[in-house]
């Protein structure tokens, strides 16, 4: 595998049915970062605009049939209008074709969320709903 490989620097933005389609892909994969695709369907804005940001290559050593991932830090909009981070893996060609922000206040206004929004875990925890739900 080839860590050298630069990361796309990028930041994509993707519909709810994007998001689930793309979770609902990293469960069937096994791959290692994602959340319960039911969790994702019951709580994210079914018209929401949910971020996704390159962080690292990422492979399963113990299992070579899986290629390298991206694993991406996931901005989720939730029903409510809260917004929570997350991680996702993704395979590059499920990643290469999503929307790419554009706009520069956009992309800064997103950098700004991932830095000050609670994790997924902090949500359920200060929800009340506990970590056991992922």
């Amino acid at each position: 595998m080839d860590f050298d490989r630069p990361l796309p620097r990028e930041l994509k933005a993707v519909d709810s049915a994007s998001l689930f389609r793309l979770g609902e892909r990293a469960c069937d994969l096994g791959l290692s970062q994602r959340l319960d695709p039911a969790w994702v369907r019951a709580n994210a804005a079914p018209d929401g605009t949910h971020y996704l940001w390159p962080a690292l290559w990422h492979s399963l050593s113990h299992r070579p049939d899986v290629p390298l991932q991206l694993r991406c830090e996931l901005l989720i909009t939730l029903c409510a209008g809260d917004r929570v981070v997350s991680l996702l893996d993704l395979l590059p060609d499920d990643f290469t074709p999503l929307s790419r922000v554009t706009s520069r206040e956009e992309g800064m206004q997103v950098s700004r969320l991932f830095d000050h929004v609670p994790s997924v875990r902090e949500w359920l925890l200060r929800e009340g709903e506990g970590s056991g739900r992922l």
